[in-house]
């Protein structure tokens, strides 16, 4: 968006402010108050902007294009951005004060790929909501397909989530998403290294915790059935049984 349409965006303009600009119009803060302002992309912001909008922040007032008075608003403002601020501030294609004006509470969201529960959870909410779009009677996710899922890398986070399953559902052959629902790359995948989202060296797990967190994400994947999590797991029942059954006790212990 080209910065003068951006500032008549956010701000407002006058009557007459520029060609076309046969009325005044409101901006998106003053529209906004009483409420929140979500400010998507922020590191894309152009420079000639940035002056402009930390004015705004500081002085919680905002002056249309072309506008003599400054207008209030009173609303939170929330920002997101894909890339590192504090490398765009170093190379001086973000302004260090707008940076920590809007940096107040932070809030870090790991790629998709470091939160392997919430893949699930995400894949079954869009099994849900693309079920109903087209009116399929979908009962959810086989575990197989389930598997697959969990162990994608996602390197284009919910938004390829999202696409996968409503492609999958748009293909659907039976009453659940089964693997060959799943775009090739994903049923072809094999991952060649681990990932953990750790934030310290004090996290890091010894074999039998790692193996404990596995079995259970794989009973997870398998709706609690032990017997087809025993298959996924290449374990005969007996010694999946006897595994669960120390780790149980483990837990009692402490």
């Amino acid at each position: 968006m080209p910065p003068t349409l951006l500032e008549s965006e956010l701000f407002g303009h006058a009557r007459g402010a520029f060609t076309d600009a046969k009325t005044s119009r409101v901006g998106l803060f003053v529209q906004a108050s009483g409420g929140t302002l979500f400010l998507d992309e922020i590191g894309e912001m152009p420079l000639e902007m940035q002056p402009k909008l930390l004015r705004a922040l500081q002085e919680r007032m905002v002056r249309p294009v072309g506008g003599n008075v400054d207008v209030p608003f009173d609303a939170r403002i929330v920002t997101a951005t894909n890339r590192d601020l504090d490398a765009e501030v170093e190379e001086k294609r973000f302004r260090e004060d707008l940076y920590y004006r809007i940096n107040v509470v932070r809030v870090d969201a790991p790629p998709l790929r470091e939160r392997g529960g919430d893949v699930l959870l995400l894949a079954q909410r869009f099994v849900e909501r693309f079920a109903a779009r087209t009116g399929k009677p979908v009962r959810g996710i086989h575990a197989a397909a389930a598997e697959k899922l969990v162990s994608y890398d996602w390197p284009g986070n919910v938004r390829e989530l999202e696409n996968c399953i409503e492609r999958a559902v748009a293909l659907l052959r039976f009453d659940e998403v089964t693997v060959e629902d799943l775009p090739e790359k994903i049923r072809q995948y094999r991952a060649d290294r681990l990932v953990f989202a750790m934030d310290e060296l004090a996290e890091v797990l010894t074999i039998e915790e790692l193996e404990r967190r596995y079995i259970q994400r794989v009973l997870t994947l398998a709706g609690g059935n032990k017997s087809r999590a025993a298959d996924l797991l290449g374990l005969d029942r007996r010694t999946l049984y006897r595994r669960i059954d120390r780790y149980e006790s483990q837990r009692r212990e402490k």
